[in-house]
Formats: C-alpha cells, structure tokens, sequence
C-alpha cells in the first residue's frame, strides 16, 4: 500500500512538472510572437523611464532636509568644540550657512543633468554601433547602484557622486529606450501612440515623485523610498535580461551604420525640434526650484501645498498626450502646429503664474504649461524620428541623444540659473522671460510643415548596393545620380534646382525627391540613358521567367499572374537578407497571416485575376510586374 501511494506521488509530482515545463514552453512561444515582444519591450522601457524621473524627482522633498539636518549637526559639534557659551555673531553665522546649504542643493540637483549633458553625444554614438538593448542594460545597472548609494549616503559628496552616477543611467536608459521604441514601431500611427505612453510615464514619474519620497521620509525614513526604487530597477532588469536577452541578441549584426551625431546636430530639422524641446521645457525646469520660496513669501502656502504644487499637472499631461495621439493619427500633416500650439500655451500660462494669489489660482497656469509640454513632446519626438527615416539612416540612438541632450540643457540651467534671475530680477521677469522665448519660438516650427512631405533619401538605398549593383537599373540609376551630383549630365542639368541631399528644397517649400520610386515609366523601360555608362552595355536583367499563354489569333496573351504563395515566399527570401531578425520574424507572422487560406491575400488575389479577365492590359507595360503584384501585400503590411 505504502508503494502504491509513494508511485500514486510520483506521478503526481511528474504531472505536474510536466504541466509547469509545458506552461514555460507557452510562454517562451508567446514572449517570441513579435506583437507581444514589442509589447513587453514598451513595458521595460516605461518603467525604466519612470523610475529615471522618480530619482529625479524623489531627492526634492528629501535632500534639503537631510543636508539641514547635517549642516546643523556639524555646526553645533564646532560650536561646542570652540566656545560651548558663545553666542555672538550666531545669526550671521546661521545666514551664510544657509546660503551655502542653497547652493550646495543647487549644484547637486543639477549636477544629474549636467554629466547627462556631457555624456549623451558619446552614448548616442555608442548606441548607434552596439543597438539598443545592451545600452539600456547599462542604464539601468548604474540606475541601481546610484539609487543604493542615494540609500546609505551619509555625507555630501556621497550624495554627489550618486547623483552625477544617476545622469551616467540616464544617459544610457532614456536615450536607448526612447530609440527602442522608435525602432519596434515603425508606423507612424503606433510610434506616437507608443512614445505618447512613454510620455505619460516620464510625466507620472515626474510628478508623484515628491509626495511618494516625503511620505515615506516622513514616516519610514531616508533609506526606504530609495531602497524601493532599487527593487523595482532590479526587477526591470531581470525582466530585461529575460525576454530581450541582451547579451545573446544578434539582431545589430544586420543593423545599418547609422549617422555621426555631429550630422544630426547640424540638420536644420533636427535642431529646429531640439530647440523646441529645450525652450518648452524652460519654464519646468526653472520653476520647480524656485516656486516653493514664491508660495511662502507671497501666498503663505504651508508644507503640503508645497508639496502637491506638481501633482495635479499629471493629469492635463495625460490628456495632452492621448489628444496629440489622436490628433496625430488623424491629420499626421499637423504635428509641426500641435508643436507650435503647445508652445503658445506654456507663454501664456507663464506669464499668468505671477499673477496668481492663492494654491487654486495657481493650479490653471501650471496645468496648463504641463498640458503645453505634453503636446510639444508628442508632436515632436516621433517626428525626430521620421526626419531620421527620411533624410538619413533609421538608426535612432543618436537623434534621441540629441534630444536628451536638449531636455539636459534645460534642467541643468534650472536649479543654478533661476535662482540667480530671481535674486537679481525678481520671480514676475523670471515667468515673463520663460513666456515671451516660448512664443517667440512657436513660429520656428513653421519651417517642420513641410516635413510631412518629404519621401526617403538614398541612404537605405545606398548601404544596399554598397557592395556593388546586381542590375542594369541599379548601375544606370546610381551612374546618373554621381554625374548629376558632378554637374556632368548635360540633358538634365538645366532642369535640376539647388536642393539637400535628401531631396528637399527647405527655401521654396516643395518637396522633391531623387528617390527610384519617382523616377517615370519611360525611364525604367528605356534602353537609353541620358547620360552613358560605359561597360555595362552587355548586363542583362535577370527577369522571373512565368508561364506563357498561346495566343489568339492576333491578339497578344495577357500579362500573366504568379501564384500568389510562390510571389510571398521570393518576398521572404529577398527580405531575410535585408533586415534584422527581430523584424524579419514581425515580417514573416504578417506574411502568414496575409496567405492563409482564406485570408486577405487570396481576397486580393482573386480580385486581381477578375481584373485580368475582364481588361486587355491590367498593368502599365512601364512598371514591373513583380512591383504590382506584391503592391497589394505592401499596403496590407504598411496598414498592420
């Protein structure tokens, strides 16, 4: 009997190992579905982001209390060594103290941004040469060890040092995060929505910051609220190691070279959007520093307004996010005016701070400059991404370092600057000065509004054939290109106006692009080139060969249509060799969904033979075949 139940267990136990390996198995599977490892990468990249600006924001409650509280200490452990009964000169004494105490705050809160300032054009350029994931990896250690030191710190220059570590993180996390997401969500219309997400997380991080970290100052001490923060940046980083595998990825290996950040700095485009994010975010970043001091002298605010001054802004945040989102999906024409917009409402609201005279007046303008930033950050950061698309190498490490760097120079200013502007021109010229540079600065978006327009440049193109063109087309078009770059193609060269490399004429508006795509029918068919290209007159162009149908009498056989899984499986094979793999496995699963039985691809199959049946021509002797027939599976791919 004891033998029977001890085998009874065995099973038992062996069942249900097999049910939990088979469980395990499951969730391998679903974490390898591109969709939901895309899903789960937002996921990492939003808490990595949150707990970035939780840190940022934790210390404001925390830190000034502590260094009072260590000021005073050493100062009553001098007193009493020197001279236990002397009180003179006490007062003078206590007031410089507390003038050194605030500049000592000041240093160490901008002392984050000022190392993340200096830092991020090298961890651009390092992003951009080892991808995303190993970046973030990084970021997130050096967030772990910063938060453990900020936990036990006991002096000031260890609060330093954790501090300017915490900008080394950010360097590192913010920046390769931001491009993660740019580089998963391709579509335009999931890029905002996903970046809006990001946002909304910076935005929360932000704001709750301050009463989570006087909370449980208040009630648990210094060491819990960055001991809590630690675990959580723990988690994200074994989270990270488990499904992005870092270490093991080899998706960089197929990635292109993507563009020196000193090019991207000096791209108009670029630095017209750098130059708004760094303005919008001006009057955040100088008045979180000196807004408490303005409450107590001019409204008599206690300790708890103080405190929740920021909290209330979440949620205009929020709702600037999900508007910009959907205004984005709907007229993506117009980012360039929700931009624009964004701004003229932070000058508006700053100029009317100094007018507020009590904690709920006050609640209008700051709701509505957080409500501004939202749409100035949600319009602007996917459309650094696009300019990126379109005008250099989708490799997105580097333009996001410019932006962190744009953000950097705003609050590395703040906690030095603004105290400095109050002192010597007072908290209104302060506000007035943050408003006017705002609107003043809206009409530069105006040159963005032709952005929209513009089509991709050579430089994908470009690192395709670098190892040499494969048709008679390639080399002619790519020959004509370096002769008309050379002013030595004389049949076009009158018609050619001054414009960039990426084929955009920023002085007349228009968009214009040197792209194959443009290029005519007769060109593409033609034998002749207008400017020559000597030694290839004998390559030939390798055509799929399709079945021939015996004619009718005099009239021609129609263009035939290949199968329509033979034309996605010669789509997969050419594909595999020119993008990462992570994208190549988003492209298959599309690609399978597309063919199946049943599906949209025999749908449109069948409507383009029906086409064929009833029309003499179905397709312009001038365009490819293969181009059409794989143009209705492209439009189902750009919809997904």
């Amino acid at each position: 009997m004891e033998s029977d139940g001890s085998s009874g267990l065995a099973k038992s136990a062996a069942l249900k190992l097999s049910e939990m390996g088979e469980r395990t198995k499951q969730l391998g599977t679903a974490i390898q579905d591109p969709n939901r490892q895309r899903r789960i990468i937002l996921v990492i990249v939003c808490i990595a982001l949150l707990l970035d600006n939780m840190l940022y924001m934790v210390i404001v409650p925390i830190i000034p209390d502590y260094l009072a509280q260590l000021a005073s200490e050493q100062a009553t452990q001098v007193q009493v060594v020197i001279d236990p009964n002397s009180s003179v000169n006490r007062t003078s004494k206590d007031k410089i103290n507390q003038e050194n105490l605030d500049v000592q705050i000041g240093v160490l809160f901008a002392s984050k941004a000022i190392l993340q300032l200096l830092v991020n054009p090298l961890s651009g350029t390092f992003i951009d040469r080892v991808g995303y994931d190993i970046p973030l990896l990084i970021g997130l250690m050096v967030m772990f060890v910063s938060t453990v030191i900020f936990a036990f710190a006991e002096n000031y220059a260890t609060l330093f040092m954790a501090r300017s570590l915490q900008g080394l993180g950010s360097a590192f996390a913010d920046t390769s995060g931001i491009a993660m997401i740019a580089d998963k969500y391709t579509e335009e219309a999931e890029r905002s929505r996903a970046l809006g997400i990001a946002l909304a997380f910076i935005s929360f991080g932000s704001l709750v910051a301050p009463p989570f970290g006087g909370v449980l100052y208040e009630f648990a001490g210094k060491r819990v609220p960055f001991i809590v923060l630690a675990v959580v940046c723990l988690v994200d980083g074994f989270l990270l190691l488990t499904v992005i595998k870092p270490l093991s990825n080899r998706t960089r290996e197929n990635m292109p070279v993507g563009t020196p950040i000193y090019r991207l700095m000096i791209d108009p485009y670029i630095a017209v959007v750098a130059g708004a994010l760094t303005v919008c975010n001006i009057p955040l970043a100088f008045l979180e520093p000196t807004i408490a001091n303005w409450m107590e002298t001019t409204m008599h605010a206690t300790q708890w307004e103080i405190g929740l001054t920021w909290l209330p802004s979440f949620f205009p945040h929020v709702l600037g996010v999900y508007i910009t989102v959907k205004l984005a999906a709907k007229y993506p024409n117009l980012q360039w005016f929700y931009g624009a917009l964004g701004m003229v409402m932070i000058g508006a609201s700053s100029c009317t701070v100094p007018a507020c005279t009590n904690f709920g007046q006050l609640m209008i303008p700051l709701c509505g400059i957080c409500f501004g930033i939202a749409l100035v950050d949600t319009a602007l950061l996917p459309t650094l991404a696009f300019l990126v698309d379109v005008r250099h190498v989708s490799v997105y490490g580097s333009v996001y370092a410019i932006a962190d760097i744009s953000y950097s120079v705003a609050y590395a200013m703040g906690p030095i600057v603004a105290g400095q502007i109050v002192h010597n021109l007072g908290f209104v010229q302060l506000n007035l000065g943050m408003g006017l540079v705002n609107m003043l600065y809206a009409p530069a978006l105006l040159l963005l509004r032709n952005v929209c327009q513009m089509k991709p440049s050579y430089s994908e193109r470009d690192i395709l054939l670098e190892e040499g063109s494969t048709g008679l087309y390639d080399t002619i078009k790519m020959e004509e290109r370096k002769l008309k770059q050379k002013g030595l193609c004389a049949t076009t060269a009158s018609n050619v106006m001054p414009v960039e490399e990426n084929g955009f004429d920023a002085f007349g508006g228009g968009a214009r692009s040197y792209s194959e795509e443009d290029s005519s029918g007769q060109e593409r068919a033609s034998k002749d080139s207008t400017c020559s290209v000597p030694g290839e007159a004998d390559q030939r162009v390798t055509m799929p060969v399709l079945e021939k149908e015996p004619p009718k009498g005099n009239v021609l056989p129609k263009v035939p249509i290949p199968d329509l899984q033979q034309t996605l499986s010669t789509y997969l094979r050419c594909v595999k060799h020119l993008v990462p793999e992570a994208q190549f496995l988003k492209t298959k699963a599309i690609v399978e969904k597309f063919g199946k039985p049943g599906g949209t691809g025999e749908v449109l199959q069948k409507k383009l033979l029906e086409k064929r049946e009833k029309t003499a021509n179905w397709v312009a002797a001038t365009v490819p075949v293969l181009v059409l027939v794989l143009l209705p599976f492209c439009l189902y791919e750009a919809l997904e």
